[in-house]
């Protein structure tokens, strides 16, 4: 069963990792997402400053752009909660995993306990045998 505790520990050290794994790519997703809707922002200002300084060019396009913009960033926004919410999953599923490790973990320390009990009972039954028979010898 030893062996089978450790292979069961091993395999849910595995599952940790990869959830672990899983998690920071989601986390990953969430930031580039972050990043597009700051570049977008960025990108708002810039056309802003270049409206400014050429209002008859600018006026005719800048409609058009504004209301892409107001489109893409609700899109942003959208793929935003939906990436957040994969996070909060992806941070459940490794929540899980690692309780079920800290359980197998518990288990084999609890184990080891059990076993360590037993050499002591032994090795303190041999060392009690031991003792008898010298005395028995230095009685006769």
């Amino acid at each position: 069963m030893a062996k089978g505790l450790k292979s069961l520990i091993r395999l849910n050290e595995w599952k940790v990792d990869e959830n672990r794994r899983i998690l920071s790519q989601k986390l990953a997703d969430v930031a580039a997402t972050e990043d597009a809707i700051s570049a977008l922002e960025e990108e708002v200002v810039l056309e802003q400053t270049t409206a400014e300084q050429a209002p008859q060019e600018a006026g005719l396009f800048y409609g058009v752009y504004a209301n892409g913009v107001i489109v893409r960033r609700e899109e942003y926004k959208a793929e935003l909660e939906q990436k957040e919410s994969h996070v909060l999953v992806a941070q459940d599923v490794l929540n899980k995993s690692y309780r079920e490790l800290e359980k197998f973990k518990i288990l084999r320390k609890e184990r080891e306990k059990r076993e360590q009990k037993e050499r002591d009972k032994e090795e303190q039954g041999m060392l009690d045998e031991l003792g008898l028979q010298s005395f028995q010898k230095s009685s006769d």
